[in-house]
């Protein structure tokens, strides 16, 4: 996308790619990473998780904060299980409305887990909170291993 700015972050899991890949789809799943607490961040008190995982189905995730209901949505754009999820992700009408803010997610299986590429590319006008989402991607993902590694027992 011309205009665009990218946040990135990695990270290696010790689950399976299918399961780190389920875990993006699966609304139980979803709501019990969404739930967990993972180094210096606290559970978040999740409200709702509604998937539709089909190439042009929604998603709606939300939690509550200081501020009020934290309402995250999208479309998701490609499932390549286990390997691709492509998705918008939008917090407000107007980010909708542009539609220039895309999430990818790439999963390399590795020999004791997988790697997964988080790549959100958006509107170079938010290149100020470029660190900011990539914080909150990395700690999406850790909160991923903290669920899986419970799940496993």
């Amino acid at each position: 996308m011309p205009g665009t700015i990218e946040a990135k972050t990695v990270h290696e899991f010790k689950a399976s790619a299918e399961r780190v890949f389920d875990a993006w789809l699966d609304p139980i799943k979803v709501r019990s990473w969404m739930a967990q607490a993972v180094k210096d961040t606290p559970p978040f008190d999740v409200r709702r998780i509604e998937i539709d995982a089909r190439i042009g189905g929604k998603f709606t995730f939300s939690d509550m904060r200081d501020d009020g209901e934290a309402v995250h949505w999208g479309y998701y754009l490609e499932i390549d299980r286990p390997r691709k999820l492509v998705f918008s992700w939008f917090t407000s009408e107007d980010e909708e409305r542009e539609n220039s803010s895309i999430v990818t997610l790439t999963i390399e299986p590795k020999a004791s887990g997988c790697r997964a590429t988080i790549v959100h590319s958006m509107d170079e006008r938010w290149a100020q909170y470029v660190k900011q989402t990539e914080m909150g991607w990395s700690t999406m993902s850790r909160k991923i291993e903290a669920a899986l590694a419970m799940e496993a027992g």
